[in-house]
């Protein structure tokens, strides 16, 4: 496989009134974590071209096993933790950076909402 885990789906909404298809997990040593730039909580928009909007979780799945061995990926970053599944930390701690290390190599992305393209080449 492509070494992560999925979850959502029009059928198994991960955030309450959002069907978007979500990062759930990197396996250690698959090819994402090898290849280094997926991360955890990143939603997925399109796999090798094919939008993932308004799929069922079966479905999105199903696109992930055919995908082939050179796959291109849309993804979305969450650059901000949120309140709810991904991202909370619910230790009344705050992230781990200074607010500085964030802001002054990230901000012109941020701002934008640069869509990232993600290019996987899975080996033998």
């Amino acid at each position: 496989g492509l070494g992560f885990n999925i979850v959502g789906g029009t059928d198994q909404q991960y955030i309450s009134n959002d069907s978007s298809i979500y990062v759930s997990r990197i396996k250690k040593d698959g090819a994402a974590y090898l290849d280094g730039r997926l991360q955890e909580g990143d939603k997925i928009l399109a796999v090798n071209g094919k939008d993932l909007k308004d799929l069922r979780h079966k479905d999105a799945v199903e696109l992930f096993r055919n995908a082939g061995y050179d796959v291109s990926l849309r993804i979305q970053r969450r650059l901000q933790p949120q309140n709810g599944p991904v991202g909370h930390r619910g230790d009344g701690e705050s992230g781990g950076l200074p607010l500085a290390a964030v802001l002054v190599p990230g901000l012109a992305l941020a701002a934008a909402a640069v869509w990232i393209l993600l290019r996987y080449r899975q080996r033998i």
